[in-house]
């Protein structure tokens, strides 16, 4: 099985976000999980994509995930 790991600028390049989002995120307990190896912080693409999936909402009422 293969892990398909994700830095910070690619998940940020897939999202259309600034990296500093996910540091932000990351410091307030916000985004996905990660991993930090070596001081490199690392997404699996695994846990993005249920992130994703966790996200998903059917209109704005639907509440706000934190």
């Amino acid at each position: 099985m293969t892990i398909t790991h994700l830095h910070q600028v690619e998940l940020a390049r897939r999202w259309k976000l600034s990296p500093r989002t996910l540091e932000r995120w990351r410091w307030l307990g916000q985004g996905p999980r990660h991993l930090k190896i070596g001081g490199r912080v690392v997404y699996t693409l695994e846990d993005v994509e249920a992130f994703e999936a966790d996200s998903v909402r059917s209109s704005t009422s639907s509440g706000h995930r934190a």
